[in-house]
């Protein structure tokens, strides 16, 4: 049992300098004690905390270190000046250090270095204005530890509800041309496996929701349920997959029936951010099944209309760091090879 890596401080990116990464990371540090956080290091430049921060930070340049000197300051893996910075106004020289800092995590995670990496949010315009081609930060981290995107599912966790948006980042219009039977298939398989090695649910429950309402109605209000959902759904069964479906997404979310299942799978994206993020707004985790490494990150983004007002829940950064820890101590417990 390798419980060497449950003792390893996490690697938290501040995301970009002109959000609310470093402050919430910075406040995450202050509630360490009341939320019993293990050790992590926020990776990126040290002068935007102190610009929004004003409690002890130390810079570091190694694990030890971080380890050395959590319990009286922030231990800050500095990487570069990002220049000239007002708060909620991104430059180009702070995508280039959310960047940098993402690589480093990426890094520091996959060598063992680091426990877990949790990822703060970036601006995807402005990484795209310094030449980033990714959707997102999960498709950079999959391609790094190399995993195709499609094997990298995203899954938002909550103490009460986890849920696996089956379709991401797409207008409405072309979830039906996207939903496959492969793509159910292939997720649902990753969501299982996850699940049983993060979470150590031995035994996983799966709920797929249908993509129309009622499901469909047996094709009086769209044939999807019929033609894609259930096929994959008898595939997976006959895998040995514990998954039922499809069903009224209207339904699924209810107390005493979301309580019966470990995961709700759901064809696009709304389906299942929306009822998600009214149970878990300020607890909700983002976290990605199908990595060598544990990854995982507050569910919220850069925030800029509130950076440096110091009006910045650290509530996501601090579950998002527990759940790191909670995943990286499930993996170590099941002998899961590190990266």
């Amino acid at each position: 049992m390798n419980d060497g890596l449950t003792r390893r401080p996490i690697a938290v990116t501040m995301g970009d300098p002109a959000g609310v990464g470093p402050e919430v990371a910075a406040r995450a540090w202050e509630a360490r004690r009341d939320h019993a956080l293990p050790p992590f290091v926020a990776i990126g430049d040290a002068a935007t905390v102190g610009a929004v921060w004003n409690g002890p930070l130390v810079r570091v340049g190694s694990m030890d270190e971080v380890a050395a000197t959590f319990a009286d300051a922030l231990p800050v893996w500095h990487l570069e000046d990002s220049g000239p910075l007002t708060p909620g106004a991104p430059t180009a020289a702070g995508a280039a250090c959310a960047l940098h800092a993402l690589e480093t995590g990426i890094g520091l995670t996959r060598n063992q270095a680091s426990a877990a990496l949790v990822t703060g949010p970036v601006s995807k315009h402005a990484l795209q204005g310094i030449g980033y081609t990714h959707p997102g930060q999960t498709e950079f981290i999959a391609e790094r530890c190399g995993v195709t995107a499609t094997n990298a599912v995203m899954m938002l966790a909550g103490p009460s509800l986890r849920v696996v948006p089956l379709t991401v980042h797409i207008p409405l219009a072309e979830v039906p041309e996207r939903l496959t039977g492969e793509l159910i298939v292939a997720k649902a398989r990753i969501v299982a496996r996850g699940l049983k090695r993060d979470f150590g649910i031995e035994a996983p429950r799966l709920a797929i929701a249908g993509m129309n309402p009622h499901a469909g109605e047996s094709g009086r209000l769209g044939d999807e349920e019929i033609r894609i959902i259930a096929p994959a759904v008898g595939q997976l069964v006959a895998e040995g997959v514990s998954i039922d479906g499809p069903l009224a997404a209207d339904a699924l979310f209810a107390p005493g029936i979301r309580d019966q299942y470990d995961a709700l799978l759901c064809p696009y994206h709304d389906q299942a951010l929306a009822p998600f993020k009214a149970l878990h707004f300020h607890d909700g985790v983002n976290l990605t099944l199908g990595l060598p490494i544990v990854r995982t990150s507050p569910d919220h983004g850069t925030a800029f209309n509130i950076a440096g007002s110091g009006r910045a829940d650290p509530g996501p950064t601090i579950a998002a760091i527990a759940m790191a820890a909670k995943l990286a101590a499930s993996r170590a417990r099941r002998c899961v090879p590190a990266a």
